[in-house]
C-alpha cells in the first residue's frame, strides 16, 4: 500500500493511510509525515498496535524524546511505565483505578483544559504521539485547536498588539485554575514561570499561529488581572467550533500533533469506574525561544 493523508477537518488534521508504523520507516516515509505534519498538524494513525518499544521507535524519527515533568515529579514507586512515556491514564502503579481524591488524578484533570505539552518548559515540545491501548465505552475524546487558523482570523489591530507579546507559563498557574496545589517544595524551581512569545512563527512554512496554553499566567510587563482575561479572551476566539477538530478515540489509534501550532484538551468520562490507557511519547522542542534571563528583571 502507498502512505496517502486525507484530511478530516477544513483547516487542519488528517489520516494516515498505506504504513505501518511498528517498524522502521524508510526516509520518503519519514519525509511525507513531517510534511503532512506541517500542514496538518495533526495527524491519526489508525489500527496500530503498538508495543511502549514500537511507539519510542516510530517517535525519535522526529526528535528527541523527553521526560515528563510529572514523572520527574513522581515518588518511587508510583509509576507503572519506563520514564520516556507519559502515562495519559487513570490506573496506578498496580494498574488499579486511581481513588477519587488521589493526587496523581487531581493533577491528571489539568489535562481536561486546554492546553500545549511542555509550554512550561524552556525549549517547550515540537510533537506529541499518543497511542490508545484501552479506551472508556463513552467520552474521554481529545479535542484539538488549530492556532494557526485562530491567528489568521483575527483583525489587524489584535494581529499588532500581540506581535510582541511574551507570557508566563507555568504548571502551577493550570494546576491552579483547578485548585491543585499539592506540589513538593523539592520541585519548586520546576514551578517557575518560563517565558515564550505569544506569537510563533513555524521554522518550516513561515506561518504565525498564537502559541496558547492554560500554562499561562501572565504577559510580561502587563498587571496579572489584565493578562489574565486578554489570555482568556484569545482563547475563547481561538477554540471557537471552526478551529477545533473532536478525535474519538479506539483501540490501537495513534495520534500526532505539533504543540507549536496547537492546543488540546481531553474530554470527561467516567474514570471511577472505567479505563482509559493512553500512553505518549514527547518530543523536545528547539527552544529557548526567549532568553530566560529576562525572567529575573
Amino acid at each position: 500500500m502507498t502512505l496517502q493523508i486525507h484530511p478530516l477537518h477544513p483547516n487542519f488534521a488528517a489520516e494516515v493511510t498505506g504504513l505501518a508504523i511498528n517498524r522502521p520507516l524508510t526516509q520518503t516515509e519519514i519525509a511525507a509525515i513531517e510534511a503532512g505534519m506541517d500542514r496538518h498538524a495533526v495527524l491519526v494513525f489508525r489500527d496500530q498496535p503498538l508495543t511502549d518499544d514500537q511507539q519510542l521507535a516510530f517517535s525519535r524519527n522526529f526528535g528527541t524524546i523527553e521526560i515528563t515533568l510529572a514523572r520527574q515529579m513522581a515518588k518511587p514507586g508510583d509509576t507503572r511505565l519506563r520514564e520516556e512515556m507519559g502515562d495519559i491514564s487513570n490506573l496506578d502503579a498496580n494498574n488499579q483505578l486511581r481513588a477519587r481524591d488521589d493526587a496523581r488524578r487531581l493533577y491528571a484533570l489539568g489535562n481536561r483544559l486546554w492546553h500545549a505539552d511542555a509550554s512550561f518548559r524552556a525549549e517547550g515540545a515540537t510533537y506529541s504521539l499518543l497511542s490508545a491501548r484501552i479506551v472508556p465505552g463513552s467520552g474521554g475524546n481529545t479535542e484539538f485547536a488549530d492556532m494557526r487558523a485562530a491567528y489568521d482570523a483575527l483583525d489587524a489591530k489584535t494581529k499588532a498588539e500581540i506581535e510582541d507579546l511574551v507570557t508566563e507559563h507555568s504548571i502551577a498557574f493550570s494546576r491552579g485554575e483547578l485548585g491543585f496545589a499539592e506540589f513538593n517544595q523539592e520541585h519548586s524551581a520546576k514551578l517557575n514561570p518560563i517565558r515564550h512569545p505569544l506569537v510563533l512563527t513555524h521554522p518550516v512554512t513561515g506561518r504565525k499561529s498564537l502559541f496558547l496554553s492554560a500554562h499561562i499566567g501572565g504577559i510580561v510587563g502587563w498587571p496579572v488581572p489584565e493578562a489574565r482575561a486578554f489570555i482568556r479572551d484569545l482563547t475563547e476566539h481561538a477554540t471557537q467550533r471552526q478551529f477545533v477538530h473532536a478525535h474519538q478515540w479506539r483501540v490501537n489509534d495513534l495520534v500526532m500533533w505539533d504543540n507549536r501550532t496547537t492546543m488540546h484538551r481531553a474530554r470527561r468520562y467516567n474514570d471511577a469506574a472505567e479505563i482509559r490507557d493512553l500512553r505518549r511519547a514527547s518530543l523536545r522542542g528547539a527552544g529557548p525561544y526567549v532568553p530566560q534571563a529576562l525572567a529575573a528583571e
